[in-house]
């Protein structure tokens, strides 16, 4: 039998009134990413959501590409008004593949109709900008954000990855109300510039990627034993060179997990939630098993002494390998 709903507090991202429960759900790996999908247990993962109170819905445009909107659009018929929505536009799909960034605002506007089809729904609660696009002032990209607010097809804006310089130019011209960024204890390079930025200017920030990609649970692999469909399989972090060094920098999550009796999963999630009210964590699974596990997180208090033990031993630099492929961090703004 499953457990009882684990009452989710709320968290304010922004100033423009969105309000949130404290752990989001990513849905991507229900369409790709990470090993073959499983549509049945997608479904059920997404009804044991709602029974739990995790209604912060993570999707794109590009998960698929089309297939997770649509998924999350045939699962929200009859109960849309349980979920906040959050979706994105950024890139440029042909033949479905992604060949590029796109965020001239005819292309949003396209993007935006196509996304409420797909989701089968008047309005996006959070729109985000995927990744920014050099081509296009942003200017125009939060312009074009706000109209489309002022028409009632979205509600909030936000931005995937923007540096400082950015967030202040688009929040000038339309609110930003967060920010999608990967961050956690496994990837810190947020704590310098961006987190300062975000609250001198009242944005929220939503966190990918808050485990790691699966390795701050305690259970990754190497890069050579995952599917070649699995994103994991390229990534620097989880390759020979890196892994066992990995492995070792990550052991006092594992250590902390075991004096607690929780999984290593919950102490990385406490540690996200511990940094700030105005952070939403998005764990992203295709499983109830894992979300009921990242859900229950948020009962769990850490103690001054772990929450400092935790952040000297995974501080900025401790995690060895890049984040990311070259290739994909040319589409980092910073």
């Amino acid at each position: 039998m499953s457990p009882a709903p684990i009452p989710l507090p709320e968290r304010r991202l922004g100033q423009q009134g969105l309000r949130v429960p404290a752990i989001g759900l990513g849905c991507m790996g229900m369409s790709q990413s990470y090993g073959p999908a499983d549509a049945q247990e997608a479904w059920a993962t997404l009804e044991r959501a709602l029974e739990l109170g995790s209604t912060f819905w993570d999707t794109a445009e590009v998960y698929g590409p089309f297939t997770n909107e649509q998924l999350l659009g045939r699962f929200l018929k009859g109960r849309r008004d349980r979920v906040i929505l959050a979706t994105k536009f950024g890139f440029r799909i042909e033949g479905g593949q992604t060949m590029g960034l796109d965020s001239r605002p005819a292309h949003i506007r396209t993007v935006v109709e196509e996304s409420l089809k797909r989701l089968a729904t008047d309005h996006i609660d959070l729109l985000y900008q995927h990744r920014v696009d050099p081509q296009v002032p942003i200017e125009e990209v939060a312009g074009t954000v706000s109209d489309l607010i002022r028409e009632g097809h979205v509600r909030y804006f936000g931005l995937s990855e923007a540096g400082a310089h950015t967030l202040r130019r688009a929040h000038a011209v339309c609110p930003v109300s967060a920010l999608q960024s990967e961050y956690s204890l496994w990837e810190r390079n947020l704590e310098t510039e961006i987190l300062p930025t975000l609250r001198e200017l009242g944005i929220g920030l939503v966190p990918f990627a808050p485990l790691g990609r699966g390795f701050l649970t305690g259970t990754a692999k190497r890069a050579e034993d995952y599917p070649e469909d699995d994103f994991r399989r390229g990534d620097p972090r989880f390759s020979f060179e890196h892994y066992e060094a990995n492995v070792r920098a990550t052991a006092l999550i594992r250590e902390v997990a075991q004096t607690r009796a929780v999984t290593p999963a919950q102490v990385a999630l406490a540690w996200i939630l511990h940094q700030g009210s105005d952070i939403v964590p998005i764990p992203g699974t295709k499983r109830r098993r894992y979300l009921e596990e990242n859900v229950a997180a948020a009962a769990l208090q850490l103690s001054a002494t772990e929450l400092e033990n935790l952040g000297r031993a995974l501080a900025p630099g401790s995690i060895s390998g890049p984040r990311y492929r070259p290739e994909l961090m040319k589409s980092i703004d910073r």
